[in-house]
């Protein structure tokens, strides 16, 4: 399995992390928890957010990685772009927990633009 695979599976993961730190309380009601998520509030509605937003991202990033594979692009290039997106999205994670928000969009964007050059390998 390569590195970018490896990558894949960490933010297979990723959500779940940030939706276990959301429910990590005394007041979680698991037989009701889209309701105890909507009444979230603070650094744990920011959790959920981010859980969310890793799920949106989740597929993009893996048929990229995907794709690059199929594509025979440089598994080096590969690798890199994968390693890169996985660093920005647990920094972006972290401004995102700490209210960072322009910092949060710079590393949403470095992301973004991670899947960007995994496609634009693709097509080389």
């Amino acid at each position: 399995m390569t590195v970018a695979y490896w990558c894949v599976l960490v933010m297979i993961i990723f959500p779940y992390l940030f939706a276990t730190l959301a429910k990590a309380s005394l007041s979680f009601n698991n037989a009701k928890p889209r309701e105890y998520a909507a009444a979230l509030t603070g650094w744990r509605q920011r959790a959920n957010y981010i859980q969310l937003n890793s799920f949106e991202a989740l597929s993009t990033f893996g048929l990229a990685v995907i794709i690059a594979h199929l594509a025979h692009a440089s598994q080096i290039n590969v690798d890199r772009l994968a390693i890169i997106y996985v660093i920005s999205r647990a920094i972006y994670a972290i401004c995102y927990l700490a209210k960072t928000s322009m910092l949060r969009t710079f590393f949403w964007s470095i992301g973004f633009f991670c899947i960007i050059g995994l496609f634009y390998i693709s097509a080389l």
